[in-house]
């Protein structure tokens, strides 16, 4: 049962704008603090120097304040902000001219009236320091159509993978199997339609439109395309075998949380399970996919022998074939590779932004 009320030891300073006031209480539950009258109401329960109890003080200040007290509580004490309504200096804390025994200047924060002077004209400075730089610097005037088009960007393809996401998800409920064997033909248009979009992510990225590596988008963008075009668009063959709903499908799963994350970047949102999402969902996808692809090669390696599409013939006297179907194999090796170097990235990238903050040392 807690005993009667007591008064806590109490440390103050000031600033022309400002009053500081270190309550010395640890440990401090369900904290009363009110401004009434320009008086300062406290009442806590916390250890303090007579134990837990119940502790509580009143202050009438010299000069009006504002109403409303900023107060922050930590393990070891409680400190209360409370703004001046004039940024003058005043000779004392409180309006009594005896100052009561639990009051105490903090000489951890205190400062004369010269002091605290200089203290205000090294802040001004600064900030007409700050103002004068910032002013230096060239605005960009097309800073707004920059942003306006990566939000339509990235929300187009956004739209466009979840279509083929969605159109896919039905037709497998729907379906089940079977919607393996025709996937190419009901989802190859917008696949087309977004994988030639998404060339523009090499465009502004050589631009510093945005601020991503170079290398991982290319690696990206063209390894799709060479398999969309290339693999699965000139071989029929290919275009009814399972292996493509697999590809189309970890393709769009990725992108439906990449891009709607891009564009509420551009915007200057953060959704934290948006975030974690972008960053995560890709560890087990992205191998997946590229497996997926690999297997795509595989299969269609024998196809090209067969058909000799794509094989060069060099005139004689070589008189030599360099059969496409070799450079395929020499493909899946740079595949592999290519997986290898946006994993990197984007691992590094997940540490960035979701690995822990470092903690600063007292």
């Amino acid at each position: 049962m807690a005993g009667p009320s007591l008064r806590p030891h109490v440390h103050w300073a000031q600033r022309h704008r400002e009053l500081y006031l270190r309550v010395e209480l640890s440990d401090v539950q369900h904290p009363d603090i009110a401004i009434i009258d320009n008086v300062l109401h406290f009442k806590a329960q916390g250890h303090g120097a007579k134990g837990d109890n119940i502790y509580e003080f009143q202050i009438e200040f010299l000069e009006p304040v504002e109403p409303k007290p900023v107060c922050r509580v930590t393990q070891r004490q409680l400190n209360i902000t409370v703004q001046k309504k004039e940024s003058n200096w005043w000779e004392r804390l409180t309006k009594q001219e005896k100052r009561p025994l639990f009051l105490a200047p903090d000489f951890d924060r205190w400062l004369d009236e010269s002091d605290a002077e200089m203290e205000l004209k090294e802040k001004e400075e600064e900030k007409i320091n700050k103002m004068k730089i910032e002013s230096r610097v060239p605005k960009d005037p097309f800073k707004h159509l920059k942003k306006g088009y990566l939000v339509m960007y990235n929300l187009v393809q956004f739209l466009g993978f979840s279509w083929i996401f969605v159109n896919m998800t039905v037709r497998l409920f729907i379906l089940g199997k079977d919607s393996f064997y025709d996937t190419f033909h009901t989802i190859a248009d917008m696949m087309y339609f977004c994988q030639t979009l998404a060339l523009m992510e090499i465009v502004n990225s050589l631009i510093g439109l945005v601020r991503s590596p170079l290398i991982p988008a290319v690696v990206q963008v063209f390894g799709r395309n060479f398999i969309l075009f290339v693999v699965l668009g000139s071989l029929e063959e290919m275009q009814s075998k399972p292996v493509v709903f697999f590809i189309f499908y970890f393709w769009s799963i990725i992108e439906l949380f990449r891009y709607p994350y891009y564009m509420l970047s551009c915007i200057g949102i953060e959704w934290k399970p948006l975030t974690w999402l972008r960053y995560t969902t890709w560890i087990p996808l992205y191998p997946l996919g590229g497996l997926a692809e690999a297997v795509c090669i595989i299969q269609s390696i024998p196809i090209f022998s067969e058909t000799g599409k794509y094989s060069l013939g060099l005139p004689n006297p070589l008189n030599v074939t360099i059969q496409f179907s070799f450079l395929l194999q020499i493909y899946l090796i740079a595949l592999f590779l290519g997986v290898f170097v946006n994993f990197r990235h984007l691992y590094k990238q997940r540490k960035q932004h979701l690995g822990p903050k470092k903690r600063k040392m007292k």
